[in-house]
């Protein structure tokens, strides 16, 4: 039973040390944090950065234009053949004799008729009343510019008796803010 309870203290005591090793190897690993502070230099240039840069701009161009627009009184209507071709099939019937001329002259006749109605049919057409409408037409053209863009500004600074250049955003004026940061060397 002193066996048991041995080995039971001997098991917590590596269980604690194993913990407290743990613990101790986190602690070391564990970022040490630098101390910052701002101070102030004096600059000496500052030198605005231009780039050259194209520039699409897309703008609508509309026009106005006269289209003629034609109009017919009868839309195409195909009764002016119709009776045409009956009233000449009826006139080439009464002219003929016999049975085989009135058919021959209803043919004829019917022909003729209908010749004369597609001319009418034509000559209506050709009076068709013309008129103008204005219309609007409009197109996409894109036009291209060069143009400078402000991209930011080179600043030379002296600090701690050395010159120092950096690319800023903005101009800083006669000093630049810095961070200086103190950090421990292990």
């Amino acid at each position: 039973m002193k066996n048991s309870k041995e080995s039971t203290r001997v098991r917590a005591a590596v269980k604690r040390t194993a913990v407290l090793l743990g613990i101790g190897g986190a602690m070391l690993a564990l970022p040490v944090f630098a101390q910052s502070q701002y101070v102030y230099a004096q600059v000496l240039e500052s030198r605005a950065i231009y780039q050259s840069v194209t520039v699409a701009a897309p703008r609508d161009e509309c026009w106005e234009e006269e289209v003629q627009v034609r109009e017919s009184r009868h839309r195409g209507s195909q009764t002016p053949v119709l009776i045409s071709t009956i009233i000449g099939g009826a006139i080439g019937n009464a002219v003929g004799n016999n049975k085989s001329s009135q058919r021959v002259g209803t043919v004829v006749g019917a022909m003729l008729g209908h010749s004369v109605g597609r001319d009418i049919v034509r000559s209506d057409s050709q009076t068709r009343t013309a008129r103008y409408q204005t219309v609007q037409h409009c197109e996409t053209v894109t036009e291209y510019r060069d143009e400078e863009r402000l991209m930011g500004y080179q600043v030379r600074y002296l600090y701690n008796g050395e010159e120092f250049t950096v690319r800023t955003e903005q101009d800083p004026g006669e000093q630049i803010r810095l961070r200086v940061s103190h950090d421990p060397v292990l």
